[in-house]
């Protein structure tokens, strides 16, 4: 099968992502296989593929947003009917016996998989998953639509869930990537006052047309206190400015997996029970939960799609804040 593989970590504009003929895996008990269709490009491929985050699996495929079908089934596999229409996430396997998921925490699990990082992702043609860590896909959603509600709409949903935000509230979001460009949906789908702070005009006018009540610069003040913020951007030095945007028991959510550091800030900016916390990964029924909202509101994503073989493309261009909304893979048809 076509695949893009990665053999080194190195900066993205080396283009280390080699578009090459690799071995099809093959599904084993448990597991299916699914002929890839589209495939998200996230900003947690970036920092696997630049090494941020330590090599878990050289050479690796990156890639864990994936929307395809079901093109063979492992032994015992029947969950899906061959053909189904379904999606793999982030969180590929957990041991399912650590004391995390013993009490329903598994995206803390203790001994984890990740597609596309400690196994071999969707940038290719076709991929293996097991079953039970497979999403159905709603009807409704075209496979390029739907690719980014599976890690930017996912970690997007459980970050306005660890927010606490209720109808009627004021949110900020900093950054306007493809996970705000969802959350904001369901946010204004509860009923909940959006504020954007994004350095690219192209992204404030994305979330004023989403339903944002204000949009600035990142680092300009919103026109009121916030109940709570979440900063999508990997930049540590949002944080101050994000806390200072809140009111008193405020809640500051940091939705990315990793985070450049952290400068110090005055006490006062976390005193009066402000708090910050952080989002891993998410549990099957985060993504379960979200997938049904996302067919009632309908959430519609904006997507740039490219070819398969331009991944390094699509990948400079999310670092450089050039795409609005969400970058997709086509894989095929």
């Amino acid at each position: 099968m076509k695949a893009c593989v990665l053999q080194t970590p190195a900066a993205i504009e080396t283009n280390p992502l080699e578009y090459a003929d690799v071995a099809t895996p093959q599904p084993k008990r448990g597991q299916v296989m699914v002929r890839v269709h589209a495939c998200g490009v996230c900003r947690t491929d970036l920092h696997v593929i630049e090494g941020e985050l330590p090599p878990r699996k050289s050479p690796v495929i990156p890639g864990h947003q994936v929307v395809g079908v079901i093109e063979k089934r492992g032994e015992r596999a029947q969950r899906f009917a061959m053909g189904a229409r379904v999606g793999i996430a982030w969180l590929h396997q957990t041991d399912g016996t650590c004391e995390y998921c013993r009490r329903g925490a598994e995206n803390l699990c203790d001994r984890p998989t990740f597609t596309g990082y400690s196994v071999d992702g969707g940038y290719a043609e076709f991929i293996v998953a097991p079953e039970n860590f497979v999403y159905a896909i709603p009807e409704g959603f075209a496979g390029e639509q739907a690719a980014p509600l599976l890690c930017a709409g996912i970690i997007g949903f459980r970050s306005l869930r660890l927010s606490g935000i209720k109808a009627g509230g004021c949110l900020g979001f900093y950054g306007f990537g493809a996970a705000a460009h969802v959350a904001i949906q369901v946010a204004r789908h509860w009923g909940v006052e959006v504020y954007a702070s994004t350095r690219d005009a192209r992204h404030q006018k994305l979330a004023l047309e989403l339903g944002a009540v204000w949009a600035g610069g990142t680092f300009d003040e919103a026109p009121k206190k916030l109940e709570a913020a979440i900063v999508f951007a990997p930049a540590g030095e949002i944080v101050p400015a994000a806390l200072k945007a809140l009111k008193k028991g405020g809640v500051l959510v940091l939705g990315g997996i990793h985070m450049s550091p952290i400068p110090s800030f005055n006490y006062d900016l976390l005193y009066q029970e402000r708090v910050i916390r952080s989002v891993a990964n998410n549990t099957r029924k985060d993504g379960e939960d979200f997938l049904r909202v996302a067919a009632e509101i309908p959430i519609r994503t904006r997507v740039q799609s490219f070819p398969l073989r331009e991944a390094n493309r699509a990948l400079n261009a999310l670092k450089n804040d050039a795409i609005p909304g969400a970058a997709v893979l086509r894989v095929s048809e």
